[in-house]
């Protein structure tokens, strides 16, 4: 929401955004014509990307989804307010009438998905929902949920510019797609092509 309310006010050229809607189930697109109804930008599909539960080496607490984060002695890492990843981690939440005041740690906010999976590597904290990719690099459990769209919105003002020209030119590379294929989580959109929004 922040990257979207930036490229709103003209203060960013694009952002990336991951916004579930959870009336249709779709990203990003309903959220940018609600805060943009008068047009000014366009989605370019980007990647799509795992999240799921990060857990501990071994999932010593043996969870096996959302519903076992209100178990006793549960700690939960969440992402801050805002965040697509916990726009996701409300919803589920709702979708299975978990009442997320009895999930020890939900209002534990981290900003990245890397301090999600770094406190559970310290052993500060048992679960947090993110991205694979995060899980990967600390060697932690991980338990797919959904495969989420990742895009950029990108100003229209903004759109031919050649520093943005060259960014979505390498969103296309061979180069990038490898790099994308090491994270590991990720799926490349190809072609990576805009989503016109009428004004």
């Amino acid at each position: 929401m922040g990257g979207l309310l930036a490229v709103k006010k003209g203060e960013a050229h694009l952002a990336g955004i991951h916004l579930l809607d959870e009336e249709t189930g779709e990203y990003n697109k309903s959220f940018v014509e609600k805060f943009l109804p008068d047009g000014g930008a366009s989605i370019v599909e980007c990647v799509k990307r795992r999240q799921g539960l990060i857990l501990p080496k071994g999932n010593p607490k043996k969870i096996q989804g959302v519903a076992d984060l209100v178990k006793d002695g549960v700690r939960y890492v969440n992402r801050q307010k805002g965040s697509g990843t916990r726009i996701l981690i409300d919803y589920l939440c709702r979708k299975e009438g978990i009442d997320t005041s009895e999930i020890y740690g939900y209002n534990r906010e981290e900003f990245t998905h890397t301090s999600v999976a770094a406190l559970i590597a310290a052993g500060s904290a048992d679960a947090g929902l993110g991205i694979f990719s995060a899980a990967r690099i600390y060697d932690l459990d991980f338990i797919h949920i959904c495969d989420e769209q990742y895009d950029l919105l990108i100003s229209d003002h903004a759109r031919e510019l050649p520093m943005v020209q060259e960014l979505i030119e390498m969103l296309k590379s061979v180069e990038f797609k490898e790099k994308l294929d090491a994270l590991g989580g990720y799926t490349l959109q190809i072609p990576c092509r805009y989503q016109g929004l009428a004004p």
